[in-house]
């Protein structure tokens, strides 16, 4: 308030910044270090990575950003303003920023809205704008703000406050909410950030926990199980997050393609944590399937539905844009399960998101298998049965149906 010709007058209070916008018109894709590498990072491992997303072609299926996760720090400097750790990153994060984008990529880095990061490095708690300056100086994309050490911090307001500390910093960066969905971000972090966690930590196991004392990591299901029921809050700009993908670190080449494919029907970001210096060629053909990417990035913007379970299976649907859908059908048993297919058991109408349609008793769909990239005929709108199908253990068999 202000005294104005003897009259109070109020001023203006400052405008809360908003996040920075068409940074996640589709879900963000890339490659992070934690799930290979975890703490043992170095200049030239990002480096190495970055000339291996080039040369495998994963940058030109869409995998731009280089995310380094947790345990790049060193201390801050005596104005406060973070540093790398100068064994591991001698030349500094600018000349690692400027190689990555030397090779049309991102580079992603890693804080904590706590005293302290999850393995102890250095918080971003009370230095917020310091540290989206430091990140703007050095030419950062993307930052991932996770939430340990976080005693009596506010997580809404914690967000919104490195959410407004990157804006004012005047650099566009990607904002990847990592609170594990412990607030219910979806409710309340549209305006605030680009994706946020749904899961706790995802660990490379198709159905089961691993746990440890105060918490637990998730496997594949897991994370489905938690995320598949939040469809309604995703959308253009702001993606439901269930963690990172384990495709390429140990599963079987079932689980890798099951993985993959969900992570696509639910629109979910896709970041690699496999060392792309010496995948598989099973592991290339799944992470580089454009077709499949092509699900999880379409237009439209709308995250899969989880339609049913019958005889062991789950059945998903996503609505594409120009009146395509995606189809899987998820076997998350340990046996492979035969099934008949009748397309018109599948007349749906998507009333929470999207109110799109199937209309298989319409609408005849070409079938295009994702998998094995062959047509296999078209939709039927008479017989009681279409097709026969196995899928096997832990796998999918997914189609995109073609109006």
């Amino acid at each position: 308030m202000a005294i104005v010709g003897g009259m109070l007058a109020l001023t203006a209070l400052p405008v809360k910044a908003q996040k920075w916008e068409h940074l996640a018109d589709t879900p963000q894709m890339g490659w992070s270090t934690w799930n290979k590498f975890q703490g043992n990072i170095t200049e030239d491992i990002i480096k190495g990575i970055a000339d291996a997303m080039v040369e495998t072609g994963l940058r030109d299926a869409g995998y731009t950003y280089i995310n380094i996760d947790d345990c790049w720090h060193g201390k801050r400097d005596a104005d406060g303003f973070i540093q790398a750790d100068a064994k591991k990153f001698p030349n500094g994060m600018k000349a690692v920023a400027d190689y990555v984008h030397s090779r049309g990529l991102k580079l992603g880095i890693y804080s904590d809205a706590g005293t302290e990061t999850c393995a102890g490095m250095p918080g971003s708690l009370g230095h917020e704008y310091q540290d989206a300056i430091q990140y703007a100086r050095w030419g950062v994309d993307y930052l991932k703000y996770d939430w340990c050490n976080t005693t009596n911090v506010n997580p809404e307001g914690a967000y919104q406050l490195i959410s407004d500390a990157l804006r004012s910093a005047g650099r566009p960066i990607f904002l990847s909410m990592c609170e594990w969905g412990s607030s219910h971000p979806w409710k309340w972090a549209r305006e605030i950030g680009h994706s946020w966690r749904t899961t706790p930590d995802i660990w490379c196991s198709f159905d089961s926990l691993r746990v440890f004392p105060g918490y637990s990591q998730f496997g594949v299901m897991q994370c489905i199980q938690l995320n598949d029921s939040l469809r309604q809050y995703a959308g253009r700009g702001y993606w439901n997050d269930p963690d990172m993908l384990e495709v390429g670190n140990g599963m079987t080449e079932n689980e890798d393609r099951a993985h993959f494919t969900m992570w696509c029907m639910m629109a979910s970001p896709l970041i690699l944590g496999n060392d792309l210096r010496s995948m598989s060629e099973a592991t290339r053909n799944i992470i580089m399937n454009k077709e499949m990417i092509a699900i999880d990035q379409d237009t439209l913007g709308i995250q899969g539905l989880h339609y049913c379970d019958r005889g062991g299976l789950q059945f998903w649907f996503k609505p594409l844009a120009g009146g395509d859908w995606a189809f899987t059908i998820l076997n998350p048993t340990k046996k492979d399960i035969a099934c008949e297919l009748n397309w018109q058991d599948f007349n749906l109408t998507d009333t929470q998101v999207s109110k799109l349609s199937t209309n298989f008793d319409a609408v005849v769909y070409k079938v295009y298998n994702l998998w094995t990239h062959k047509m296999e005929g078209k939709t039927n709108r008479k017989s009681k049965t279409d097709r026969k199908l196995t899928v096997k253990a832990h796998d999918v068999i997914a189609y995109r149906l073609i109006k």
